[in-house]
């Protein structure tokens, strides 16, 4: 073809080199990624089509497969006939599969078409002068053979095109027009390097040009640990002098380049241009450096090529290649005993590397400006690290795995997240700091070159103006005004430029002008500073690889966790999961949605493992405290005593040597700081997690915010809910009761002592700790799940309501006929389950009760301006307000702690109940003869021996005294969701409470009237609870004269019960 292209033909601007470069290199990382996703298809029984594995087509697969690619219909009747039935269905399904590989055979036409003409035009490519140009051209010749070897590798490629063209045979009469061609080229890739070797056969030069010129870039690239550590490599502090002094290089974008990317080059490169490898030996010098690196390379994701075996297998049919092949054996061997170990230490080098520029730079983010350079080498070396690490511990190739397993690869990837979290927050930092660098240096030195060419032609002569006048025309106040910079079209004219002076007999070469490629190098790194800072760290510091590799994900994870050293790094892990959407493309947008439900997948994960970490670590910590604090139970000092006694009586006890008993406290007596207990070591774990955990306050994925803070809040209030439940397990089953006096739980007396003390886990100190930790959020959710378990208590007592209704109705109008009220009350059922449920509302109430104004007291420490603004607020509400309007204000003051006449949280547990068949009138009935049941239920507590009334605690041992605020919230929440007056129905309960308890004055029996005085003190109580009572309503019911005379009575009794 180069021999017939004449002159007028080669015009560098009519070939459009650098447009077709950038499209085919965008697309062909497409079509990799839709070749991808059809071998992952196909290998997976679930995703593969159905007509790869239906049981009726398999002999016409098995013919179709062994015929391809020729096609055969007329005599086979009998093996295509269910084919003939399908084809339809056929060839709708498998129409995207076989349009993408004739994609792929589109895309291959475009890439040899391109290679002939960069032949023909007799290309000069060097990687230090005309980087973009050769850096193109060499990934595009990776992409098209990793493409073609990706393609090589589904198995059921030739069923698939097979299949979709007898499909269209049969529906059309003739084959698909694409498929002749599409078939034989299936055919010829069978086996895709050796094909490939003999195709670049005719582009052996071009391509060995651009290979060579790595020979300054890759072997400097390509050193040990102990050479970066004498290079002080990365430090920015190593030379305090120069630490403001910009990083320059003669090779800017070299210095970032990816490792993987050229040892990809190099191993692909040169196996399609192997003559070269016997003929300079500069060439075999680069290629067997990356032999000895790595022992797989990436072709595309998680799919991999195995370097030494696949290089050794095509060299060993040439003649005269036994060398190549021993040197091949011989690189295998120095990768298989040394890669590992240099990888490893350079990992261990990088770490410290990369944290002392991230604390620096996060001292002096002004540093972002000169040493930008220096963050961009630090991202790029460690992703390529982390990489290759990836990629071989899981194709591992040698006995010994301990090079492969990094348990302290959390930490560098944090770095590399707190490198990146820099230039993030400081983008307009270096934004001011290269908006100066361009126009106030560059664009003057840029100009310079340019007045000093000798040869400049025109079209070469307007790019360069434009350049020198778009960096001239730059300010810091552009920055300052928030002015988006875009730079594109600049970097794009100097790609085209570079194409324009690249070509054999350019009129302005620029391999005779390399000042001039290295300085344009230099500002392109200088514009991408400006307005490409995302582009530039997805470049260099992109690893949404882990999304391809979940399972050494996961298990890396986990050995985070493990290693309390580690731990504070773990937030890692879910950062990366951010960079996993960087890897989709737009030819195959329906693994969009795959890769973002697995970015959120294992985010939410890793966020809830480490929530629950910690939760466990408060947990432990929790049952050492108590551990530490039952020491001091006086149980334990009998034995202290014993030994007093008998030392003062001299009596020997025990066996001579035995050990002294450590005393409480012991524990904070330390010699030096070498003694650590295992509290110190829990609370050191722990704090290394909370740091991970708050290390970053949200983060995106896939259009979802995550909050790690609020993971561990959760769980915090799910394991404290279920200590809550235990707690008031014990309270309904008697074992404890709740003091009002004290403001606490306390254990009560029992033949089977409890596990722990009530009183230790609810107390005001307990209350406000519980606060602290779960928060204003925390707690509201304590409380949602406290009014779910009275709800579902409510709607029993409704079911009791129902099942007595006609009784309740006829004693709601007989209060005052003690005759009949006495005859109905015989007549009705589960008594004491009304009181015993409404105890238990009480008991939940009262808790709740405890809990808020712990959170008033915490957040008036906290917000005290707001919590009073708040409280003045619910204070001043009219009385004829709106009760809209008035429960948002009980909403807003029942978040900041404060009690509310109308319990809100309670108000939407109750109205969230929908009973069937039911009318909002019969709901109201219900909610009123509700009340009515307990009213008329209340003189049977007298009977009850627990009922007395203790002065000490202010309120009954069986919890009786709970009913009173039970009474009252649940009267305000129900008349407040049925519209009712809650102080009428109030009166209504009062009225009733009052006539019932006055019978039980007149009766003789003392078993029924044991308690009569502890339980006519209920009566004060609802009164004094209620926002909606007075004493005067009271005592125009029941006898003032019989309350006081109550009191006497029970505080008479208690006297000789406390002496």
């Amino acid at each position: 073809m180069s021999a017939t292209l004449s002159r007028g033909s080669l015009q560098p601007g009519q070939q459009k080199l650098a447009e077709k470069f950038t499209i085919l290199n965008d697309r062909g990382i497409g079509m990799l990624t839709r070749v991808y996703n059809i071998k992952k298809a196909c290998g997976d029984p679930k995703a593969k089509p159905s007509y790869l594995i239906d049981k009726n087509l398999e002999s016409a697969v098995k013919f179709i497969v062994r015929k391809f690619p020729a096609v055969e219909t007329r005599n086979n009747n009998q093996q295509l006939a269910q084919l003939q039935k399908e084809k339809s269905e056929i060839l709708k399904n498998l129409a995207l599969y076989y349009f993408t590989f004739v994609d792929v055979m589109e895309f291959k036409d475009h890439v040899c078409e391109l290679l002939n003409t960069i032949d023909a035009c007799q290309v000069f490519f060097d990687i230090t002068v005309n980087f973009d140009l050769t850096k193109n051209y060499l990934d595009l010749v990776v992409t098209y053979t990793n493409l073609m070897m990706l393609l090589s590798r589904i198995e059921e490629r030739k069923a698939i095109i097979g299949l979709y063209n007898y499909a269209h045979e049969m529906t059309h009469g003739s084959s698909d027009r694409e498929y002749p061609r599409l078939g034989q080229m299936i055919v010829d890739y069978e086996n895709p390097l050796k094909k490939m070797m003999e195709e670049f056969v005719p582009h052996g030069k071009s391509l060995s040009d651009a290979l060579l010129s790595l020979q300054m870039v890759y072997p400097r690239r390509n050193l040990s640990a102990d050479q970066w550590r004498n290079a002080q490599l990365l430090s920015l502090i190593s030379a305090p002098s120069t630490m403001l002094n910009p990083a320059q290089s003669d090779t800017m974008p070299c210095e970032y380049l990816s490792l993987d990317a050229m040892e990809k080059w190099i191993v692909f490169g040169f196996i399609l241009c192997h003559g070269v490898l016997n003929s300079d030996q500069a060439a075999l010098s680069l290629w067997k450096l990356a032999l000895q690196s790595s022992t797989c390379l990436c072709l595309f994701r998680d799919e991999v090529f195995h370097i030494h075996k696949a290089a050794e297998d095509l060299f060993i049919n040439i003649r005269g290649y036994n060398k190549r092949v021993n040197d091949i054996k011989e690189c295998k061997e120095q990768a298989l005993s040394h890669a590992g170990l240099m990888h490893r230490e350079r990992r261990k080098f990088l770490r410290s590397a990369l944290k002392e520029l991230a604390t620096v730079l996060s001292d002096q983010p002004g540093l972002l400006g000169p040493k930008a350079l220096f963050v961009f080498m630090a991202l790029s070396f460690a992703r390529d690290e982390i990489i290759w690490l990836l990629r071989h511990a899981d194709n591992i190739q040698k006995k010994s795995t301990d090079d492969f397993i990094d348990k302290h690869i959390a930490e560098l990837i944090f770095y590399m997240e707190e490198l990146r979290a820099h230039v993030r927050k400081y983008g307009p930092v270096m934004q001011r700091y290269y908006v100066q660098y361009l126009s106030g240096f560059d664009a003057v030195v840029l100009n310079e070159l340019v007045q000093n060419l000798s040869v400049c032609p025109e079209d070469e002569s307007i790019i360069m103006s434009s350049f020198v006048n778009t960096m001239t025309s730059l300010g810091v106040k552009q920055v300052e005004d928030g002015d988006v910079f875009d730079f594109r079209g600049m970097r794009l004219d100097w790609f085209r430029l570079q194409a324009y002076t690249s070509v054999s007999k350019a009129s302005l070469g620029i391999a005779d002008h390399r000042e001039l490629g290295k300085m344009m190098n230099t500002i392109i790194f200088h514009t991408k500073m400006v307005d490409s800072l995302v582009e530039m760290l997805v470049e260099t510091s992109d690893l949404s690889i882990f999304c391809f590799y979940s399972r050494a994900f996961e298990k890396m994870f986990q050995q985070c966790l493990e290693l309390p050293s580690q731990s504070r790094h773990s937030i890692s892990f879910p950062l990366l999961c951010t960079h996993f959407m960087s890897c989709t493309h737009e030819l195959c947008p329906e693994e969009r949605h795959h890769i973002g439900d697995r970015s959120l997948s294992l985010c939410n994960m890793f966020l809830d493992e480490m929530a629950k970490q910690a939760r466990n670590l408060i947990t432990d910590i929790c049952t050492e405290q108590c551990t530490l604090s039952d020491q001091l139970l006086p149980k334990h000092c009998a034995k202290t005593i014993s030994q007093a006694v008998n030392k003062k009586s001299k009596k020997q006890t025990g066996k001579k040597g035995e050990p002294e008993r450590e005393k409480p406290g012991v524990e904070s007596m330390r010699k030096n700081r070498l003694l650590v207990t295992n509290l110190d070591k829990l609370h050191t774990a722990l704090s290394e997690l909370c740091f991970s955990i708050n290390y970053v306050p949200n983060m995106v994925i896939w259009e979802h915010t995550f909050t790690p803070r609020e993971y561990l809040t959760s769980h915090l209030e799910i394991r404290f809910t279920k200590y809550l439940e235990t707690l008031l397990r014990q309270v309904s089953n008697g074992h404890i009761a709740y003091f009002p006096a004290m403001k606490a739980f306390v254990n009560l007396p029992t033949e089977n002592e409890l596990t722990f003390n009530a009183e230790e886990y609810s107390d005001i100190s307990e209350m406000r700790s519980l606060s602290e930790l779960l928060g204003p959020y925390g707690m509201k959710f304590l409380s949602e799940s406290l009014m779910w378990h009275i709800s579902s208590q409510v709607a029993e007592l409704k079911k009791l309501v129902v099942d007595n209704v006609e009784v309740l109705t006829q004693m709601r109008t007989s209060f005052d006929k003690p005759g009949e009220m006495a005859a109905l009350f015989k007549k009705l059922s589960s008594v004491d389950s009304v009181l015993k449920r409404m105890t238990i509302i009480g008991v939940i109430l009262s808790f709740r009760s405890l809990a808020q104004e712990a959170l008033r007291d915490v957040l008036s420490c906290h917000i005290p301006f707001l919590v009073s603004s708040v409280e003045d607020f619910k204070d001043h509400i009219p009385r004829e307000t709106d009760m809209k309007v008035a429960m948002n204000v009980y909403e807003l003051s029942s978040a900041a702690g404060l009690p509310c006449e109308i319990d809100p949280a309670l108000v939407v547990a109750l109205s969230s109940q929908k009973s069937e068949n039911i009318s909002p009138e019969e709901e109201y009935k219900i909610a009123c003869l509700l009340m009515v049941f307990v009213a008329v239920s209340m003189p049977t507590l007298a009977s009850n021996v627990m009922s007395q009334y203790s002065p000490a605690i202010e309120g009954h041992c069986n919890n009786i005294h709970c009913l009173a605020k039970a009474i009252n919230q649940i009267a305000a929440a129900l008349f407040t969701i049925h519209k009712g007056s809650i102080e009428d129905r109030l009166k209504e309960f009062l009225a009733l409470a009052s006539s019932s308890l006055l019978k039980i004055g007149q009766e003789t029996d003392k078993t029924t009237t044991r308690n009569r005085e502890s339980v006519y003190l209920l009566l004060d109580m609802i009164v004094q609870e209620s926002p909606f009572l007075t004493m005067d309503l009271l005592e125009s019911c029941f006898p003032y004269v019989l309350l006081r005379n109550a009191y006497h009575a029970v505080y008479k009794q208690s006297v000789p019960s406390s002496t």
